[in-house]
Parts: C-alpha cells; sequence; structure tokens
C-alpha cells in the first residue's frame, strides 16, 4: 500500500475546549505511540487526513511531525455519531520491513446460481503483513456457486507474503437457499402457531353482509322462478 504523507504537528493542549477550537481550525487531535516511545500527543490537518484515510482504514501514513518524519498506521479512527467529522485518531508508529497485525476487509464478486441466498458470516480477515504492503481487500468469488457452498476463510487467496491468522476453518460465505413466497408464508404462519396467535378471521360485519346477500340473491331467484 502506497504511503501518504500528512502534515502534523506536537500539541500541548487538551480536553474538549480544545478539540472544539482544533475543529475550527480544521485540525484532528490524535496521538502517536509505539515501539516503546512515549506518546506524542499531535494536530493533523483534517482535510489531508480525510482525503488519505478514503483509501483505506489500513493506509500507512507518513507523518511530517515538526520536520521530522514518521511513519504511522491508524488503529483508532473516532468520528462523531451525527455529525460529518473525526474527533479523535489513535496512530501506531511502525518502521519500513516490520508486520503488523490488520484486518483485511472482504469483497464478495461474482453472481451464484439463480434462487439462492448468499450469507456473508466474515467482512475482514486478520493478517501478519508487512506495514508498507497491507493489502486494500481480499476477494471472494461466488461465480456460479450453488447451495450448500461454503468459502472458508483458509480458501481465501491471499499474495505472497501475508499470514493468515483468522482460523482457515472460519466461514466467510455460505451459499443457502432462498426461500419461495409460500415457504415464507407457511413459516410465518407455523410461527404463530406457535406462539398461539390466530390469523385474522374474516370481519363479522362484512361476512353477515355477505350471508345476507346471499339470502337475498336465492329470494330473487325464488321470485323469478
Amino acid at each position: 500500500m502506497a504511503e501518504n504523507r500528512l502534515t502534523a504537528e506536537t500539541r500541548t493542549e487538551f480536553g474538549k475546549g480544545f478539540a472544539r477550537r482544533a475543529r475550527k481550525a480544521g485540525k484532528i487531535p490524535a496521538v502517536l505511540y509505539g515501539h516503546g516511545t512515549d506518546p506524542r500527543h499531535l494536530a493533523l490537518n483534517a482535510r489531508e487526513f480525510t482525503r488519505v484515510i478514503k483509501q483505506g482504514a489500513n493506509t500507512v501514513l507518513t507523518l511530517d511531525v515538526d520536520g521530522e518524519e514518521a511513519l504511522a498506521l491508524p488503529k483508532s479512527v473516532v468520528r462523531h455519531p451525527v455529525k460529518d467529522y473525526y474527533e479523535h485518531i489513535d496512530l501506531l508508529l511502525v518502521r519500513r520491513g516490520e508486520k503488523v497485525t490488520v484486518d483485511i476487509p472482504v469483497v464478495v464478486v461474482g453472481e451464484p446460481e439463480p434462487g439462492v441466498l448468499v450469507i456473508t458470516e466474515a467482512n475482514s480477515l486478520s493478517v501478519e503483513v508487512d506495514a508498507l504492503n497491507i493489502p486494500d481487500h481480499f476477494e471472494v468469488d461466488i461465480t456460479g456457486a450453488e447451495v450448500g457452498t461454503q468459502f472458508l476463510a483458509g480458501q481465501v487467496k491471499v499474495p505472497n507474503g501475508v499470514e493468515l491468522l483468522t482460523d482457515p476453518e472460519a466461514l466467510v460465505v455460505g451459499i443457502q437457499h432462498a426461500p419461495t413466497a409460500d415457504e415464507l408464508e407457511a413459516e410465518d404462519a407455523e410461527v404463530m402457531e406457535e406462539l398461539g396467535i390466530e390469523q385474522d378471521a374474516p370481519d363479522s360485519e362484512d361476512a353477515e353482509g355477505e350471508a345476507s346477500g346471499s339470502d337475498k340473491s336465492e329470494d330473487e331467484k325464488s321470485d323469478e322462478s
């Protein structure tokens, strides 16, 4: 994965007051730690970080910290649950040639056999890989897959130099039978019966109206005869 240069500066202020001022100034509070060094409290350029993080959560950053260069991997990115801004970022210091443990997204591609249901059990796989060669994603090709087909973690193709840490027998994607409308209706009826819920009966007034209409029809037939 390519490095992305990002401007950072050392900060000495903390707390909610500083965080609000930082956001107004277009910055994000962050902490850089790792390799036994003391944590460094930083402020990142919000626009630059937003641009590079779109490439993936495992993007390696080349930080320019007060004239010094450092490589870092985002380990925790906290985003406001409602408003569209980053609240805080934890960065792990890495070195060239160092291996790191990361979770790589799984992307399902291809079309299975008609009438099946694709169940994704794992959205990512944990691996150990060179910090500067982290894959963007892993692909699981389900082209032509039939009911009962299973794709396990150990069957996912990973590049050379990538060590899978997830259990190889863990299910990633499963292909199941897609129930028909009649099957779903029968299942719902069975559940209602188990719960002791009676199915809706015809409205009494409607039933009486139908009966009355039926009697009238018989009378009319009698008159005609």
